[in-house]
C-alpha cells in the first residue's frame, strides 16, 4: 500500500473515524508509529452526564488536543462532506466505532479503501454492542477483527484477528477497555501486513453471522427467573451502561459486581431478598440458585458497595425485587 501511495516505510495518510473511548488507543497507536493522521470524524457534540451537558466526543477532545483536523458531521455523506475528505487525499480510512454505517461512495474515497476494528471475532457478533452481547451470552472467548469495510454492516473479509479469553468476573466496562488495546496493536499490525503486501484477506462465512444490536434500558431490566448464571451475565453484560436494573419497594435500582451462586437452594419466588445484611450482604432468590450483588445504586445517587448501601437500612422478609 506505501508503494501505491508513493510513501515509503509504510506510513499513510489516514483519515480515523471514532467517537468513543474505546476508538482512542488506535488514533494513539496510528499517531505513535509514525503515520500521518490527515483528519478525524466524529459524532457531534451531544447531551451528557445527570446534567444533559452538551459534551465533546472523547474523540474531538484528543484530536482538538493534538492539533489534528476534526470533521464533525451530522452524517457523513452529502457532496460537501465528499469534498472535504476528498481534498484530504487519504490513503486509508481507519473506522473505530464511529457511530454511523458509511456509505459506499464515501469508503471508497482513500486509495486504498477503508477498514474497521470490530470488537468480536467475525463473523460472531455483528452490530452496535459486540462486547455487551459477548458476555450477556455467556461466551467465554472473544476478541478483535481488523476487516475490510464494504456497504453491508459488518460483513466484509477479515485482514486480522486476535482472540482474547473473557474473565469469569469480567464486566462490559473491563472488558471493552481491554478489547480497545488489544484492538490498538491488532491494527498496527495489520498496516504493518498491508505495508508489506503480506496481508490476506478472509471471506466471512456468513451463515455463521450472529448480531450484537445496541443495548437499551427497556432491556436491561433484571429476570430474576433466569438461572443465576444467566443473571449474572445480565449484570455484568450491561455494566456500566446502560446497567442492569430491577425495582425494590417501588424504587428502581442498578445492580452492579453480581457474584452467582448456582448450587444454592430455596424455595423462594425469583427476586426474593434471601439476605441482606451490612456483613453478608445482598443475596436475591433466581429462578434456580441466586445471585449475590456487590455494588447497587439509588436513583441520584453514586452506585457503591452493597454493605454500604445496606446501612441503616431495613428489608423485610419477603422484600422481592420485581
Amino acid at each position: 500500500m506505501a508503494e501505491e501511495s508513493g510513501r515509503g516505510g509504510g506510513v499513510l495518510r489516514v483519515l480515523f473515524w471514532g467517537t468513543p473511548l474505546f476508538a482512542l488507543p488506535s488514533l494513539r497507536a496510528l499517531n505513535e508509529e509514525g503515520h500521518e493522521v490527515v483528519g478525524v470524524v466524529t459524532q457531534p457534540d451531544r447531551p451528557s452526564g445527570r446534567g444533559r451537558k452538551v459534551t465533546p466526543s472523547p474523540v474531538r477532545e484528543v484530536a482538538e488536543e493534538e492539533d489534528f483536523l476534526v470533521l464533525v458531521p451530522e452524517k457523513p455523506r452529502g457532496e460537501e462532506f465528499l469534498r472535504q475528505i476528498r481534498g484530504l487525499e487519504p490513503d486509508l480510512s481507519v473506522v473505530v466505532a464511529y457511530g454511523h454505517i458509511l456509505e459506499a461512495e464515501v469508503l471508497s474515497v482513500p486509495a486504498g479503501g477503508s477498514i474497521n476494528l470490530h470488537a468480536s471475532l467475525l463473523p460472531e457478533l455483528r452490530g452496535a454492542a459486540p462486547v455487551n452481547w459477548a458476555i450477556l451470552r455467556g461466551h467465554r472467548t472473544t476478541g478483535v477483527s481488523i476487516m475490510r469495510m464494504v456497504a453491508a454492516m459488518d460483513a466484509g473479509p477479515v485482514i486480522f484477528q486476535t482472540p482474547e479469553k473473557i474473565g469469569p468476573t469480567e464486566t462490559a466496562t473491563e472488558l471493552s477497555t481491554r478489547l480497545s488495546e488489544v484492538g490498538a496493536q491488532a491494527l498496527i499490525e495489520a498496516l504493518a501486513l498491508m505495508a508489506e503486501g503480506a496481508d490476506e484477506e478472509v471471506e466471512q462465512d456468513h451463515s455463521r453471522a450472529t448480531f450484537a444490536p445496541k443495548v437499551n434500558r427497556e432491556m436491561a431490566q433484571v429476570d430474576w427467573t433466569r438461572p443465576a448464571a444467566e443473571v449474572g451475565w445480565h449484570v455484568r453484560g450491561l455494566d456500566a451502561v446502560p446497567g442492569a436494573w430491577s425495582t425494590l419497594g417501588g424504587e428502581i435500582v442498578k445492580l452492579f459486581r453480581p457474584s452467582p451462586e448456582p448450587r444454592f437452594t430455596h424455595g423462594a419466588p425469583p427476586g426474593t431478598v434471601l439476605q441482606a445484611d451490612s456483613e453478608g450482604g445482598l443475596l436475591v432468590a433466581c429462578g434456580s440458585g441466586a445471585l449475590r450483588v456487590g455494588e447497587i445504586q439509588s436513583p441520584g445517587k453514586k452506585r457503591m458497595p452493597v454493605e454500604a448501601w445496606l446501612q441503616g437500612r431495613h428489608l423485610a422478609d419477603g422484600t422481592c425485587f420485581e
